[in-house]
């Protein structure tokens, strides 16, 4: 059974925003679409560890603000002639919240 951290309201996050979110395993950089769907990257792009959460959100993707590289908040890839890739993690809304797979967070940190 896996075990979920709960993060946050879904609506603390505004549409088409993000939120780091430190963890004892690390920080998380959690999404949110204008859809309303929910997304959990590393926050470091890999280009020149640029915080993703502080990028610019559109459709399932987000631009770094330092290099403006894009990557699929689905896949964590990194889109167009760039190469590269962030960690994603699970994530899910229940009720209105936003939870984080625990257990994941902890198989990262020992990676």
């Amino acid at each position: 059974m896996t075990d979920w951290l709960d993060i946050s309201a879904l609506d603390a996050i505004p549409r088409r925003g993000a939120r780091l979110v430190k963890t004892a395993h690390g920080c998380v950089a959690i999404f949110r679409t204008a859809t309303d769907q929910v997304f959990a990257l590393d926050n470091a792009c890999p280009h020149k560890n640029g915080p993703l959460a502080d990028g610019i959100v559109h459709g399932a993707s987000v631009t770094c603000p330092l290099h403006n590289w894009v990557i699929s908040l689905e896949t964590g890839m990194v889109q167009g002639p760039d190469e590269g890739q962030v960690a994603t993690y699970p994530v899910r809304v229940e009720q209105g919240r936003i939870l984080l797979d625990v257990e994941f967070l902890r198989q990262r940190d020992v990676a």
